[in-house]
């Protein structure tokens, strides 16, 4: 039973390291596929009842936004697993430009979440923290997290 919560910026590539590296075995927890925080709830618990390993897809940019999935984990005795998404700026906003659709994003909600994301902490209630960074072509560098 594993939780996964991913935690970065938009556009910083964290939909499609799921998709590389969790599809097939991880339910996807996503306020840009659920839409409202009761569907994402009703997900979640689902999970959790059913100890189905997840990945909450969200930004997470808050120890207080990642507290709520966390302590729901450990209630139900899940390894939770934090990825700290790198906030590169120039990178998402470049990366935004190529979205279309809904995907596309206005750059102030991107430069909104950079503002007010907080760095994680294994503090917080994480097993493991990892690293990652995007590079050319959607390709990923994962390495365990240092804390400063």
């Amino acid at each position: 039973m594993e939780c996964v919560v991913f935690i970065g910026i938009q556009a910083s590539g964290k939909t499609e390291f799921y998709k590389q590296n969790f599809f097939k075995t991880h339910v996807r927890i996503s306020l840009d596929m659920l839409r409202t925080r009761h569907r994402e709830s009703v997900l979640l618990n689902a999970c959790l009842e059913a100890k189905q390993p997840f990945v909450v897809d969200n930004t997470n940019p808050t120890a207080g936004e990642r507290g709520k999935y966390i302590a729901a984990a450990r209630k139900e005795q899940f390894k939770i697993i934090g990825y700290y998404f790198q906030a590169n700026i120039k990178g998402a906003l470049e990366r935004n430009e190529n979205r279309s659709g809904t995907e596309h994003l206005p750059s102030v909600a991107i430069l909104g979440t950079h503002k007010k994301l907080e760095l994680p902490s294994i503090k917080e209630g994480f097993d493991e923290l990892k690293y990652v960074r995007i590079e050319e072509g959607f390709t990923f560098t994962v390495e365990d997290y240092n804390e400063i």
